[in-house]
């Protein structure tokens, strides 16, 4: 048994490159293969946080080709261009960490208002790096080998060991939120094995460190780690970047199968389109006809009438002019273009409609309110009739507050009530999977806060693009 222990250890010890070039071209191709994979168009956020963990694997891979590499030109090279070589190498380490930390984050999003400082936190981390003990050290330290090992272990503590475990998160958050709901069981587990692998690599890359006289790299290092398990940290962690790059690889199906279902909803919403076309000419050479003919004959039988037959005619009427302007609003060519329509003004003519019959308090926090595409703009709308629509009916409320406060790259609508509050085992009709459909296509958050007997607040979270051009400020009414 120690002669096999003392082979093993020797076989590392001699092939200790070729561990190196492992465990570099395992990362490499993790970000080669996710950078290819990447999706701009796609709907899901982890698409927009991928671009961050393939810089993780190109630089990280990169990184660990040095300790292979830099070696080698040790024979070549002198000691002044060595030691600009090992400097970039730490400094391609602690970025790799960010990155992978930055992804972490990015797949958190969107974050609620107190938390949106948390994007900025990697690269404070980083700054905080470069600026202590890789600048402030490097003057400071008299042995250079002593600020090799501080600066490695300061960012794996401070950058891999978070950046590795809020990845690790943010990819199960993803799966609950955006695969769950896509019926994808086989991504979901997938993706749940990326996560596991990156928890993995965020305790090996971030515990596991070189040895230093301080605690705990002084117990959990290297020579302690190897001496336990008899193989040296980088197999492990090969390992777990290697289960890491199969699952993402496999993961990532999922953009194509979003792209078929795109595909399909296209071809769909056309079939859609051809049949509601038909039906508004068939509605306004119909029935609209027939209508617009009775509302004539309650007019001329108006005319006529008098006393209490008059006013009731007069009723009849209206009721007839308030359904053909119902049915109008169905014929695609009657309706207005939305691309001239903002958000406010769209939303006015629903809250107006619902002032009929309950008291509605309206506030815009809109100071810069964003540009927003005409199906966002159709989507809020019908979304904030169906919460009217909902409270009204259901929540024996006596007002209702709308409030729409928009920052900086964010929009959240709210609606609230101050009725009955939801019931405990609540079976979703049709009203609240509109509502959760409308969350969907729009890429936003959904949440219902109630109690019994306080009323039931409804809040979307729609998280915006950072290029989107302000409005001027709105009223507040």
């Amino acid at each position: 048994m120690v002669l096999m222990i003392t082979l093993l250890r020797e076989w590392f010890s001699v092939n200790r490159p070729l561990v190196f070039f492992v465990y570099g071209q395992v990362f490499f191709v993790l970000g080669l293969a996710v950078a290819l994979q990447s999706r701009r168009y796609s709907r899901l956020n982890l698409a927009r946080s991928l671009p961050w963990l393939a810089g993780f694997g190109f630089l990280h891979g990169l990184n660990e080709w040095g300790d292979l590499f830099i070696p080698i030109q040790s024979q070549f090279l002198g000691d002044p261009m060595l030691a600009v070589l090992n400097t970039l190498q730490h400094f391609m380490l602690a970025a790799s960490f960010a990155l992978l930390f930055q992804f972490g984050i990015e797949l958190l999003r969107p974050l609620p208002e107190k938390w949106r400082w948390l994007r900025l936190l990697p690269a404070v981390l980083f700054l905080i790096w470069l600026a202590g003990p890789f600048w402030v050290g490097l003057m400071l330290i008299q042995d250079v080998n002593q600020w090799h090992v501080l600066v490695n272990v300061l960012a794996r503590y401070g950058l891999c060991l978070p950046g590795g475990l809020v990845a690790a998160y943010g990819l199960l958050r993803q799966t609950r939120v955006q695969i769950a709901p896509l019926g994808l069981p086989r991504i979901g587990r997938t993706l749940k094995i990326a996560a596991g692998a990156l928890a993995a690599y965020g305790v090996l890359g971030g515990l596991v460190v070189p040895v230093a006289s301080f605690f705990p790299a002084n117990v959990v290092n290297v020579e302690t780690f190897t001496s336990l398990f008899l193989v040296p940290p980088p197999v492990f962690r090969s390992l777990a970047g290697l289960v890491l790059v199969v699952a993402m690889i496999r993961a990532l199906e999922v953009f194509d199968i979003e792209t078929d279902r795109m595909i399909w909803q296209m071809e769909e919403s056309q079939v859609i389109s051809i049949e509601r076309e038909r039906i508004a000419r068939d509605l306004h050479d119909g029935a609209l006809q027939q209508i617009y003919a009775a509302g004539l004959l309650a007019q001329s039988l108006g005319r006529q009438a008098k006393g209490p037959l008059r006013e009731g005619i007069d009723r009849l009427v209206l009721t007839i002019n308030q359904v053909i302007d119902q049915l109008r609003a169905f014929l695609p060519q009657l309706r207005p273009d939305p691309k001239s329509v903002e958000l406010i003004p769209a939303l006015t003519p629903v809250i107006e409609d619902a002032r009929q019959t309950m008291s509605i308090e309206t506030l815009w926090e809109t100071p810069t309110p964003p540009v927003l595409l005409p199906e966002q703009i159709s989507h809020l709308v019908a979304f904030t009739r169906e919460a009217l629509s909902n409270a009204i009916r259901h929540a024996r409320t006596l007002n209702i507050e709308i409030r729409l406060v928009c920052t900086a790259g964010h929009l959240r609508l709210i609606v609230r009530d101050f009725g009955r509050g939801l019931p405990t085992s609540l079976d979703a009709g049709y009203g609240l999977r509109n509502m959760r459909d409308r969350a969907r296509l729009l890429g936003a958050e959904l949440k219902f806060d109630s109690t019994l007997g306080k009323g039931t607040t409804v809040t979307l979270d729609l998280p915006m693009e950072e290029h989107n051009e302000p409005h001027p400020p709105a009223d507040r009414r």
